[in-house]
């Protein structure tokens, strides 16, 4: 289990439809709210799929 923090930027392996593969954690919980910091774009994901799609 990783450490992840509000406000943190992380990496996802894949990237988003918009070219950017960085996101910005806005919320943390059993499920967490991400923002592309390219696009702006907010979404909701379970925890354990956010840990498994990070680099």
């Amino acid at each position: 289990m990783q450490n992840i923090k509000e406000n943190e930027i992380i990496e996802f392996k894949k990237k988003h439809p918009c070219g950017g593969n960085k996101w910005k954690i806005l919320r943390v919980g059993s499920d967490c709210r991400i923002e592309c910091t390219t696009c702006g774009h907010q979404v909701e994901i379970l925890r354990s799929k956010l840990e498994k799609n990070m680099k």
